[in-house]
């Protein structure tokens, strides 16, 4: 069986006293967080930082230390089944404005209620409940 790896960002801002999560839509349908495969000889937060950069143009971020999340899953790539896991670091942002690549057909800045009911995956709904659970309780 193939194996294989990704990164992501939960990526979250604050407004006033409320938390806002970055969510995308992608072009296949579903909700989920900016993700992809490291290139050749990158880091782990290489690899986010730079798929961040290139699905929403968001460049000033920080990493908040002590918090990681993987999840695993399988999936089919023609007839062969594939395991992946994904990786998600928590990082915080001030900009606003997103700038979509071609993967996306949108994007929301979602506060917990409505990122769980957007989320299309229930891997995707632990991570960000986990998130915010780390944010809440520091």
């Amino acid at each position: 069986m193939k194996r294989e790896k990704s990164y992501g960002a939960i990526v979250f801002r604050r407004e006033n006293s409320e938390i806002k999560f970055l969510l995308l839509h992608y072009s296949a349908g579903h909700w989920e967080f900016p993700r992809g495969h490291p290139e050749k000889d990158e880091e782990e937060k290489e690899t986010v930082l730079r798929e961040l950069k290139e699905e929403t143009g968001i460049t000033k971020v920080e990493f908040i230390e002590g918090f990681k999340k993987e999840i695993s899953f399988y999936f089919r790539k023609k007839a062969e089944l594939i395991l992946k896991t994904a990786a998600f670091y928590l990082l915080e942002t001030e900009q606003k404005r997103v700038k979509l690549s071609f993967e996306h057909i949108g994007y929301k800045w979602a506060n917990i209620d409505v990122a769980l009911k957007t989320l299309t995956f229930k891997d995707s709904k632990k991570v960000i409940e986990a998130a915010y659970e780390f944010l809440t309780k520091k």
